[in-house]
């Protein structure tokens, strides 16, 4: 138990990015030279998403229909609702209701989410469909809504980033699900190179995007009381989910199966994609405060949902004997 509530390596190299942008950021031609990497990493981390989506997925999580609309009212239903509440606090800094905001519009997670299931005795091939639909679905439906409930703020959606959008992230992942059925099965087997992909593609843009942050004055603006915030209404955002999805999966009749999978699947929010779409939709100088209340709403979802999971299994466990 105690093993699973440690922060995990990829954590710490976060950690590790913000503080190396924040004492040597990127200026001048290295931060378009970090800019630069980032635009490659995100190309390749949607590439690699779109190979791993096979077809045989797709057609069976069209069978399974109610389970997953459910998940996808809850991420770009529910989520987004709250994330309105938020912005209608009064005590919030405009930069901190703008993080927290595009928090709740974001699609979840695929690996945790399907660890976390199989971990829980849930509905594994459930999650497997409901995590790939939701981060296929946030191409699009995280921008629009980006435009819908940001524009004005520091998000919104002009010419030029959408034109971002589809080079950036849509093309590359249809051109990579085209190619699954000649790649798909190759880049499964190449789990090292998925893992370097997913995770340097994402500690890129963390660096590229603290590094502007940091040379626009970020920490003269985060306060002790700001970070307090963002945890306090991170921890309620997925308190209040968790329980959300617990009681609506056993109010419509699903299996305790499918309930995990509504509840791991629809509570979380995914950095993977969250920080290269932050990268794509918002000024290079607003990110790094941007995507702050994303990461430690991250770490909250792994530690919580390792505890439930970890639970949920001992329970199955216990009813097999």
């Amino acid at each position: 138990m105690l093993s699973r509530l440690k922060i995990d390596t990829f954590i710490l190299l976060l950690l590790g990015t913000v503080g190396l942008a924040s004492l040597l950021p990127a200026r001048g031609v290295g931060a378009d030279i970090a800019g630069g990497a980032a635009d490659v990493g995100i190309v390749a981390l949607f590439f690699l998403h779109g190979a791993r989506l096979s077809r045989q997925a797709v057609i069976e999580g069209l069978r399974h229909w109610r389970l997953h609309a459910t998940v996808g009212a809850v991420t770009y239903g529910v989520f987004p609702l709250l994330g309105l509440g938020i912005a209608l606090l009064p005590f919030i800094d405009p930069w901190l209701r703008t993080g927290l905001v595009f928090l709740t519009l974001l699609p979840s997670t695929v690996q945790s989410s399907i660890a976390f299931t199989a971990m829980a005795r849930g509905n594994v091939a459930g999650a497997v469909c409901s995590a790939a639909f939701s981060n296929l679905a946030g191409i699009v439906i995280t921008p629009v809504l980006v435009a819908l409930m940001l524009t004005g703020e520091q998000g919104g959606i002009s010419g030029d980033a959408v034109l971002t959008i589809v080079v950036q992230l849509l093309l590359p992942f249809v051109a990579g699900h085209l190619l699954q059925p000649l790649i798909g099965k190759w880049i499964a087997r190449q789990r090292a190179l998925l893992l370097v992909v997913d995770r340097g593609s994402v500690l890129m843009v963390v660096y590229a995007a603290f590094s502007a942050a940091v040379v626009e004055g970020l920490w003269s603006r985060v306060s002790p009381a700001d970070m307090v915030t963002i945890v306090a209404l991170s921890a309620l955002l997925l308190a209040f989910v968790l329980v959300f999805t617990w009681l609506v999966g056993r109010w419509l009749g699903f299996s305790r199966e499918d309930v995990i999978v509504l509840q791991f699947c629809g509570s979380k929010k995914s950095l993977a994609t969250g920080v290269p779409m932050a990268g794509v939709l918002f000024p290079a100088a607003t990110v790094g405060a941007v995507i702050l209340p994303l990461m430690v709403f991250h770490q909250l979802q792994l530690m919580v949902c390792a505890v439930l999971a970890a639970r949920y299994g001992r329970e199955a466990e216990a009813r097999a004997d």
